[in-house]
């Protein structure tokens, strides 16, 4: 039976040992040597979580300032109004509004990677739970975007804060820069989210918390991470 993946992906694939689990610095060293995408390939981490999403006490969603960046640049709406609304285009906000971002949202507008709303809007927001929410663009009090320190929350996102939430099967899917960046700053924004991740640890968890660490690039393959070194990683200072 024919492989499903192309001559690039298999060439790239048999220089990772899937048998073994590499130091971090070793995984993001030969990440970027089989990263053969033409365009600046985002990097991600994969994280699999000894949770049972199903009760509430074991959810983990929160968020982690990327000290090197996303490498992306991230477009944010607001909603607020008055002063508010003038700190929100100050500190870089693509759009800011009300029952007018509402208006065209609901009429199709989702030019936009983050919605932030101060808590005298939410009723306004509220309505769009049905477009907002299955894209994960909800703003949510748990993860900061339902402020009103618009310009502190603003700054972050735009110097790379990134989400994060497990799924249904206890997996998280973060990431953490582009192919292009230096090993020292993949590093770095690896060992922040492992950190993040950590902190993040619900209550109701039992054994092991973070079961597997994995990093992928678009189309390339994903390269284990040894997990007492990502752990020994995300607690150093």
């Amino acid at each position: 039976m024919a492989s499903s993946h192309g001559k690039k992906y298999r060439e790239a694939a048999s220089k990772v040992d899937a048998s073994r689990a590499y130091g971090p610095d070793e995984a993001i060293s030969l990440l970027k040597e089989v990263s053969y995408t033409k365009f600046d390939a985002t990097v991600e981490a994969h994280l699999r979580l000894g949770i049972d999403v199903r009760h509430a006490d074991q959810q983990v969603r929160s968020t982690v300032v990327l000290p090197a960046g996303t490498g992306k640049a991230v477009r944010v709406v607001v909603f607020a109004q008055g002063d508010k609304a003038t700190e929100a285009l100050a500190a870089g906000a693509e759009r800011v509004g009300g029952d007018d971002l509402a208006k065209d949202i609901e009429g199709g507008f989702l030019d936009f990677d983050v919605a932030v709303a101060t808590p005298d809007l939410m009723g306004v927001v509220g309505r769009l739970g049905r477009v907002l929410g299955p894209r994960g663009l909800m703003p949510n009090a748990r993860t900061g975007t339902v402020t009103f320190d618009i310009s502190r929350v603003l700054r972050e996102i735009k110097a790379g804060r990134v989400e994060f939430r497990a799924d249904r099967q206890g997996l998280l899917h973060v990431p953490i820069g582009k192919i292009s960046f230096d090993e020292a700053s993949i590093k770095s924004n690896l060992k922040a989210l492992l950190g993040a991740v950590a902190a993040a640890k619900p209550s109701g968890a039992k054994g092991t918390y973070i079961r597997t660490v994995t990093i992928t690039s678009t189309m390339a393959p994903g390269i284990r991470i040894d997990l007492p070194a990502a752990q020994a990683l995300g607690s150093s200072s």
